[in-house]
């Protein structure tokens, strides 16, 4: 050992992560012939941490764009605020939709026919959802009209075609311009009962917003027309109020109650999706804590490999406590061996990951067509693509924990390193 390097080690001659501590620790992350094994174990840490890193960051990602994507689908189709009628029902919906659109905060109120059919073809049946509403306010609603694949809406209003979801017509066989047979229990009245409405309309537009459920049950129909064939002429059954914040639901209730002049029943977004907002936040938890066992398991295997490399390193250990290097020095050492591992397993993890993300969907459709079999299947997960979405602060939160267990995972061995008898470690050498 050379004289600068002798004058290193003694403990008042170099300060806290000197550049001789560093060094030491540097070599004995680098393998030789004999530490091949414990080399092979610090290669085994670094990948368990990258790739639990990784896998983290990409659950994590798609789990929020997940949420995203479907509660940008959910709010964009659907009103954020469902008002039903106490006493009565809604013949003045356009004085009342009129008043509601006053309230500041509220974008626009849309009168809705609502009821439930059975649409058929020539080669099937299903079961689906009619809204019937005008034509100025279907334009309104942009995860509608942005997205009209064939066809188009104008002149609605005034015609007595239906705008079909393109899921539905494909699973019917229909195109555009065919006819699709609506059959509605809520039929006219005769001597024998309610009869069945059935009528034909032709499909005017086809609409796809991406999202499977509604893609495939629902159908437009202009308002009056709709009217005719529920029996509701001169009234609608609900509106559905668009608002700016729609986090802020729940702060124009009272306004838009004073506004109506009237008892209303109101049902938010929140209330209409709880359920399934909640499963997705327990599973998304759920993940974490699982996924957090991956670099565990990786942090483990820093703390097996350092006692090993310490048990082996104890002459030198000795050697270096003879010429005055202190115990501090000494747990430093190892402790910036064990902790390389994680600081640059982690930072692999994270560049992976936000590879992973920005690389999601491709990745998707890869592995479909190389095994044959669909991942991500739309009629399951609603969505037609895999969404991701990288959260900063949830990424530095991955990378903070990630370091913080490859630190504390290094502080045992450290010590025990510290502690070593350079007497005992010289005894038998």
């Amino acid at each position: 050992m050379s004289e600068a390097a002798l004058n290193t080690a003694d403990g008042g001659g170099a300060g806290a992560f000197s550049a001789f501590e560093r060094m030491l620790s540097g070599r004995y992350l680098r393998a030789r012939r004999k530490d091949t094994f414990i080399s092979i174990i610090a290669g085994f840490s670094f990948a368990g941490i990258m790739l639990g890193v990784a896998t983290l960051i990409v659950v994590m990602a798609v789990m929020n764009g997940f949420r995203a994507e479907l509660l940008d689908r959910i709010l964009g189709f659907n009103g954020h605020l469902i008002v039903n009628p106490v006493d009565g029902d809604f013949s003045d919906y356009e004085e009342l939709s009129r008043r509601i659109n006053g309230v500041e905060g509220v974008r626009y109120a849309i009168p809705l026919i609502e009821g439930q059919v059975l649409v058929s073809s020539g080669i099937g049946g299903n079961g689906a959802l009619v809204r019937g509403i005008r034509e100025e306010d279907l334009r309104k609603i942009d995860a509608i009209a942005q997205n009209i694949k064939k066809g188009t809406l104008d002149g609605f209003s005034s015609g007595e075609g239906v705008a079909v979801g393109i899921r539905l017509a494909n699973s019917l066989g229909l195109r555009m311009g065919d006819d699709i047979t609506l059959i509605s229990p809520e039929g006219d009245v005769t001597a024998f009962g309610t009869a069945p409405r059935v009528k034909a309309y032709p499909i005017v537009a086809l609409f796809e917003i991406g999202m499977s459920e509604y893609d495939a049950s629902f159908i437009f129909m202009p308002m009056a027309e709709s009217q005719l064939y529920f029996n509701a002429e001169r009234r609608v059954d609900v509106l559905e109020i668009y608002v700016e914040d729609p986090d802020g639901v729940n702060e124009l209730r009272k306004p838009i109650e004073v506004a109506a002049q009237r008892p209303l029943f109101l049902t938010d977004w929140t209330q209409r999706n709880v359920t399934f907002f909640n499963a997705l936040k327990v599973e998304r938890n759920v993940m974490f804590l699982i996924l957090t066992l991956i670099i565990l398991v990786a942090a483990l295997n820093i703390i097996s490999g350092l006692f090993m490399l310490v048990k082996d390193k104890g002459r030198d250990i000795a050697i270096l406590r003879t010429m005055g290097a202190t115990q501090g020095a000494i747990m430093r050492i190892f402790f910036m061996t064990g902790a390389a591992i994680g600081v640059v397993g982690t930072l692999a993890g994270v560049c992976l990951g936000v590879l992973l993300c920005l690389n999601v969907e491709n990745i998707r459709v890869f592995l479909s067509s190389l095994t044959g079999t669909t991942i991500f299947d739309p009629t399951l997960y609603f969505l037609s693509q895999l969404p991701a979405k990288m959260d900063v602060n949830e990424t530095i939160a991955i990378v903070v924990m990630s370091l913080a267990l490859s630190f504390l995972a290094t502080l045992f061995p450290a010590w025990r390193a510290a502690r070593l008898d350079p007497v005992e470690a010289l005894r038998y050498e």
